[in-house]
């Protein structure tokens, strides 16, 4: 497989600095900041020459005269005390991209190591709407799992539904309350339970508001409920039929969204699915000495000398025997090291980042998971609307997931039928593209912002086609999805590249920094970083596409040579919009 082109540039740097007898390590290259002085640059003379003792221009001039018997560059000069610019020859650079282009992963899985993960990521709930603090856990999540896919990873993505606790007692009372009728709540019933769920998941929806509230007024609603929490975890039929009842409509209500969205999981698991693994996990530990008991409630500390502020217990089960999201998670760890992953990876909001250092801690102190496995909450900022605050609706309420969505396509049909679409598409076709056009607008405009940063909420500059944004990048593949059907109409094909102007060298120099970019993106959980690469190959072809004739090139070669390059642009676009979960109309 194809080393990255800075690698490259980076051992051949190292080398001329080794003949000389200084560190290869000061042969670190970086793509220039200015196109007119070289298309990289290597300052690592100033650094060499603080500490050999010498004068950074005369290194920076040896190094040069090293890189020159290479053979391997078109030019290189000097600039201040001892930068050194650098611009390829031509045949090299050809030469790097056509390995390049002949990998259909453009050599991002050279340095990679295949790992086995598991993503935790959405996390909706039963009874409850998916809503706007949803959308970023579901995008995030769903690209980085379309990363480690690409990469080459065994990926398992789990839901980890809230189905469990509480909530669910504060339901089932509150379902006999309004139907004390329903075969649910008679001990002495033996079935069988209806097939079909007696509330509809928009009841669920009032249901549980309503019974929260009650809670909170009615101390002994609030213990019903509690008691029945208690007999649902210990296996009470009817409850648990009404509680599957339930988790099932919400599920497929759920999935709605997610499709929306396009994200996919392998796993529906949830809470639940933890509840006959925590005897034996709260047994081991108080056993094992791991777990301590305090105000009457079962803790793990997780504080360390270290900590330079305070760190709280883990609580594993409250004074009257109930058990905890902490406990739930921790038991969640220890399923799934049964799967042996290399890494647990949650996207979660970063207000939760507390929570995840303690479940953390207490998996590596409780020996729930194998030391090597790495362990990591991947936080996120918040959504906010105009005002800077967290997104509402207009009477201050809950903004739904779906309405965000249909409010986004409901934007992009205005733009693509301001923009002409309608006059020259079917119906269907035209409804397929608003939908593609608003669901990109939402996630590119999300992915683009660096994941730990609240962004403000704008349909309207979210769905031009102009500047960052989802459209725009999907113009530009659907721009040159419309080129490579006019060249098969007219029976040009592509042929061997041949550079000609500097803009096809900017755009193959653009090209060929994907696999620094996918490397950066994976190591720090960074979408953004895609996004950015995306935007700078889309604005780079737009230059080639300016300066440089394709379908209207006289000469047979170069039009043959620029077809080709057009080709490749659009797989890579088009693979990295798929890494971010957008897909690409054929035509717009």
């Amino acid at each position: 497989m194809t080393t990255s082109l800075l690698e490259q540039l980076g051992a051949l740097a190292g080398q001329a600095f080794g003949a000389i007898g200084l560190d290869p390590s000061f042969g670190r290259i970086v793509p220039s900041q200015r196109r007119e002085l070289g298309q990289f640059q290597c300052n690592g003379a100033l650094a060499a020459a603080k500490q050999a003792k010498r004068n950074p221009r005369e290194i920076a001039e040896a190094v040069v005269a090293e890189l020159e018997k290479t053979g391997l560059f078109r030019e290189l000069s000097l600039a201040g005390p001892g930068f050194i610019n650098l611009s390829l020859a031509d045949d090299f650079l050809v030469g790097h991209f056509n390995d390049l282009a002949d990998d259909p992963a453009f050599g991002c899985r050279a340095a990679h190591h295949p790992q086995k993960v598991i993503l935790d990521y959405g996390g909706p709930n039963v009874a409850k709407a998916m809503h706007v603090g949803h959308l970023r856990a579901t995008i995030i999540g769903e690209s980085l799992r379309r990363l480690h896919v690409f990469l080459g990873d065994t990926t398992i993505s789990d839901v980890h539904f809230g189905d469990w606790g509480l909530p669910m007692g504060l339901l089932i009372k509150e379902i006999e309350r309004e139907k004390p009728e329903l075969p649910y709540f008679d001990v002495d019933f033996t079935g069988p339970y209806p097939e079909t769920s007696p509330v509809t998941v928009e009841e669920l929806q009032v249901l549980y508001p309503a019974a929260s509230a009650r809670s909170k007024e009615d101390p002994a609603f609030l213990e019903a409920a509690r008691q029945a929490t208690f007999e649902l975890q210990k296996g009470r039929p009817g409850y648990l039929t009404l509680w599957q009842h339930m988790r099932d409509i919400s599920i497929a209500e759920t999935k709605v969204d997610f499709n929306a969205l396009g994200a996919h999981f392998t796993d529906w698991k949830g809470e639940a699915d933890t509840n006959d693994h925590i005897p034996a996990m709260l047994a081991r530990l108080e056993k094992d000495g791991l777990s301590e008991e305090s105000d009457g409630a079962v803790v793990v500390q997780v504080a360390e000398e270290s900590d330079k502020k305070e760190m709280p217990p883990l609580i594993l089960q409250k004074s009257d025997g109930a058990v905890m999201y902490g406990t739930t998670d921790l038991a969640t760890i220890e399923l799934r090291a049964a799967e042996k992953p290399d890494s647990i990876l949650y996207v979660v909001d970063a207000r939760q980042s507390l929570h995840f250092e303690q479940v953390f801690r207490a998996a590596r102190k409780c020996h729930s998971v194998d030391p090597a496995c790495h362990l990591e909450h991947i936080g996120f900022g918040t959504v906010n609307g105009a005002d800077g605050k967290p997104l509402k609706t207009r009477d201050g309420g809950v903004v739904r997931l779906r309405s965000l969505i249909d409010d986004a396509i409901a934007e992009a049909r205005k733009v693509v039928a301001e923009a002409g679409m309608a006059d020259r598409l079917e119906a269907g076709e035209l409804n397929d593209i608003a939908t593609k056009v608003g669901v990109a607008a939402i996630k590119f405009a999300d992915l683009s912002n660096q994941r730990m940063s609240n962004y403000i909420f704008d349909l309207e500059r979210f769905t031009k086609f102009e500047g960052r944004t989802g459209p725009y990048q999907m113009y530009a593949a659907v721009r040159i999805k419309s080129m490579l059907r006019k060249a098969a109409d007219q029976g040009i094909s592509e042929g061997p590249l041949h550079l000609n102007a500097e803009a096809e060298r900017n755009l193959i120099l653009a090209l060929a920094a994907l696999s620094e970019a996918v490397a950066a993106a994976n190591a720090k959980h960074a979408p953004n970083i895609l996004c950015d690469h995306v935007y700078s190959l889309t604005q780079e072809f737009n230059a080639f596409y300016h300066d440089c004739q394709v379908l209207g090139e006289a000469d047979e070669v170069i039009r043959a040579s620029r077809l080709r390059l057009c080709r490749i642009t659009l797989c890579q676009i088009e693979l990295l919009l798929n890494i971010l979960g957008i897909d690409v109309p054929e035509r717009m």
